[in-house]
């Protein structure tokens, strides 16, 4: 996929990622430090961010994302937090649909199915302005 040429670079730390909770931790250290908000702890909020408008992507139309240790967060990220993840929205049935999220359920249970990290690879893939750097 073509990415464009990158005017700034950003760095998330997978050191300090272990679970969902402290990569939207990570992001917004990074991306939201000149904001007296944070972005939302969903998968919408992400991809929202990349499309920029706010935060530190306010007025930049692209960027190197280097991720450090990225190797360990498609651990942290993977098949057991993404079946706690649709279990824990199973928890909400009036908020969430859960025929979708039984079948993601059972697609992880049998080794298929997009873990959270894909999920966040594809956000980023969609995203030509985002030159990710792993490290």
């Amino acid at each position: 996929m073509f990415k464009m040429e990158s005017v700034k670079k950003f760095t998330i730390d997978g050191n300090s990622i272990f679970d969902i909770p402290s990569f939207y931790k990570e992001v917004n250290r990074e991306f939201m430090k000149n904001e007296d908000w944070n972005i939302a702890e969903n998968l919408d909020a992400l991809n929202d961010l990349f499309y920029g408008g706010f935060g530190e992507l306010k007025s930049i139309e692209a960027c190197d994302l280097v991720w450090k240790n990225i190797a360990k967060n498609k651990t942290d990220l993977g098949r057991q937090t993404t079946i706690e993840f649709y279990k824990n929205k199973l928890k909400k049935p009036s908020i969430y649909n859960t025929v979708f999220i039984k079948k993601k359920l059972a697609e992880l249970e049998q080794g298929q199915g997009k873990t959270y990290f894909d999920i966040i690879m594809e956000i980023i893939e969609n995203h030509p302005q985002i030159n990710l750097i792993e490290a």
